[in-house]
């Protein structure tokens, strides 16, 4: 097994201990950090997305997998930066569950997936008034916010938050998605839905992120062209 191979592997298997080892290993062999990261390490990633889509893996092991990437990057991105060969953002994303709601599983699984995938995710926590979703747009100019809930309860935050954010005049600066898990029928019934076509072309209402089988947040084709470069995301889509 060649060394790229051994490190897919290690993405695959969820080896976080194993992970950090290897990396340095490749490096002391004098293969490049980007070859390690792209054909290595990537290459585990999508093969995660693969398995996870015909059902062979799971949330736990895909959280897995996502930390190793974590871990292997502390090592990598360093050297990058070094060499003025910064991990490429996709995208920036601020995240946060709603007021009043204080479940994070689902967005910690967002946060590791966006993060281990190349884009730069803010997670600002969890009981997020509208008014700090507002300021977190405003400081750091997120391509997208992503709004996390569970609780019945908490779906008027939900509005009041797109409320506060179209009064504050940044509506069109924002991509909104939502992803919550046995709220999503209510939901659609309550909050406005809109669609995007691409990342050019901001709508003016959110778009819902439904749920399917277990993971409580999946995207929709619509931002597809965006976010999914990656096989990995693209095995989500649903």
């Amino acid at each position: 097994m060649s060394v790229m191979e051994q490190l897919a592997n290690t993405v695959i298997k969820g080896d976080i201990e194993g992970v950090k080892p290897q990396v340095q290993q490749a490096l002391d062999e004098g293969i490049d950090a980007d070859d390690i990261l792209q054909n290595g390490l990537m290459q585990g990633m999508e093969e995660v997305g693969k398995r996870f889509a015909s059902e062979e893996m799971f949330i736990p092991e895909v959280m897995r997998s996502a930390r190793v990437m974590h871990s292997a990057l502390e090592i990598l991105r360093p050297i990058l930066q070094e060499s003025d060969r910064e991990v490429r953002s996709k995208g920036k994303m601020v995240l946060g569950t709603v007021e009043g709601d204080i479940h994070d599983i689902g967005k910690s699984l967002v946060e590791m997936m966006f993060t281990a995938n190349g884009f730069e995710v803010i997670d600002i926590g969890i009981n997020v008034s509208p008014q700090s979703f507002v300021e977190a747009i405003k400081e750091y100019k997120p391509d997208f916010l992503g709004m996390s809930a569970l609780l019945t309860s908490t779906m008027p935050a939900i509005t009041q938050t797109i409320e506060a954010i179209e009064r504050e005049g940044i509506r069109d600066k924002v991509k909104i998605i939502i992803g919550m898990t046995t709220i999503i029928r209510s939901l659609k019934n309550k909050v406005p839905i809109g669609r995007m076509t691409s990342i050019g072309s901001p709508t003016t209402k959110p778009t819902i992120i439904p749920r399917t089988k277990a993971i409580p947040i999946l995207w929709i084709k619509g931002i597809a062209k965006y976010l999914l470069k990656k096989p990995f995301f693209a095995s989500l889509i649903r």
